[in-house]
């Protein structure tokens, strides 16, 4: 793979992104790649029109950098080029975290005093390293009330489905994708 220093200006921005980018990550892009430098190139077709990178661009032209990296991905077809971009913005929301690794790296990352850069919010991160700090059972375990009875932490997301097709379709979805699930009717 190569890459090229591009003049900021040069880089093209996609008008039809279909990603809506908040001005937070946009700062917290810009953090990073204060912090950090440039670890991952934009990608850019060989228009100069932007692929992948909406946000480090926007992040890039906050910080007035004059030159980012670029790499051109010229044997993409158009249409390759367009399920690609698709692609680098959806595939991420398919992961997700293991709270007990991630509090233990994110409590390395505060002995070395870099977790403000880490991309999480404060609040995110009190609710994290508070498990730190506290006797308090952590997801899932069994623990003792004020009077006695036991309790188990649970959380959950609610999906206001259309109607019962719907709610059956959400249902199979999040089941398929490895999500404990449970129908109830409100």
């Amino acid at each position: 793979m190569r890459i090229e220093q591009w003049q900021l200006d040069r880089v093209r921005v996609y008008e039809g992104n279909p990603r809506v980018i908040s001005p937070a990550a946009i700062d917290k892009v810009g953090a990073s790649l204060h912090t950090f430098g440039w670890r991952q190139p934009l990608v850019v077709d060989a228009d100069g029109v932007l692929i992948v990178g909406h946000t480090r661009l926007a992040a890039a032209r906050k910080l007035g950098l004059a030159e980012v990296p670029v790499h051109i991905a010229e044997t993409l077809t158009p249409d390759q080029v367009r399920a690609y971009r698709l692609a680098d913005n959806r595939t991420h929301d398919e992961a997700t975290w293991d709270e007990e690794l991630l509090i233990a790296e994110l409590a390395k990352v505060k002995e070395a005093d870099l977790v403000a850069v880490t991309g999480f919010d404060t609040a995110e991160l009190d609710r994290y390293l508070a498990g730190l700090t506290t006797d308090k059972p952590t997801q899932g375990e069994l623990g003792a009330t004020e009077n006695g009875f036991e309790y188990q932490e649970r959380y959950a997301v609610i999906v206001e489905c259309t109607d019962p097709g719907h709610q059956q379709q959400v249902f199979n979805e999040l089941s398929a994708a490895g999500h404990k699930c449970r129908v109830v009717a409100v």
